[in-house]
């Protein structure tokens, strides 16, 4: 039966999402401050739609869809690309664990150093405001709806 992988990875993924939370492996105090997604700059957009472009594009794709049957890992046991568009699970988390997860990497944020994973630390690569100008450009590309749900879910968080 084919749901049966979708619904243990999506479980996988909650489990995942819940240890990245509650773990102690990043302080917010390493995550630089103020708005993560200024998504109304037109000009933060364009920069961080040439950085994706250059940076995640691979991956993730042209069209932010990610790769196949993303919810379902591949015979390596690593996860493939989600999809960065409403489709995907990119929105569902706030602003703070979007640059983490970018800049530091899921190893560092689980605190489990052997945690295999096909993303990049981006750390040392990109600087804060590229990092920041990718996840604009990504919010950018969201319905409105899903722009204020975000919006809602990063305000409730302060």
């Amino acid at each position: 039966m084919k749901t049966k992988p979708i619904v243990s990875s999506a479980v996988a993924m909650a489990a995942l999402a819940a240890v990245i939370w509650a773990s102690p492996g990043i302080s917010q105090t390493e995550l630089p401050e103020g708005s993560l997604f200024p998504y109304m700059d037109e000009t933060v957009i364009a920069k961080g739609q040439e950085v994706y472009k250059e940076s995640c594009a691979a991956c993730h794709g042209d069209d932010l869809k990610g790769e196949a049957n993303w919810q379902t890992r591949k015979a390596s046991g690593r996860l493939p690309a989600p999809p960065h568009d409403e489709t995907g699970h990119t929105w569902h988390h706030r602003d703070e664990l979007l640059m983490a997860i970018t800049k530091f990497g899921l190893a560092k944020l689980t605190n489990n150093p052997d945690y295999e994973t096909d993303m990049p630390v981006y750390e040392g690569v990109l600087e804060d405001d590229e990092i920041i100008a990718v996840l604009a450009y990504i919010k950018s590309t969201w319905p409105a709806e899903i722009q204020t749900r975000h919006d809602q879910m990063n305000s409730q968080s302060k």
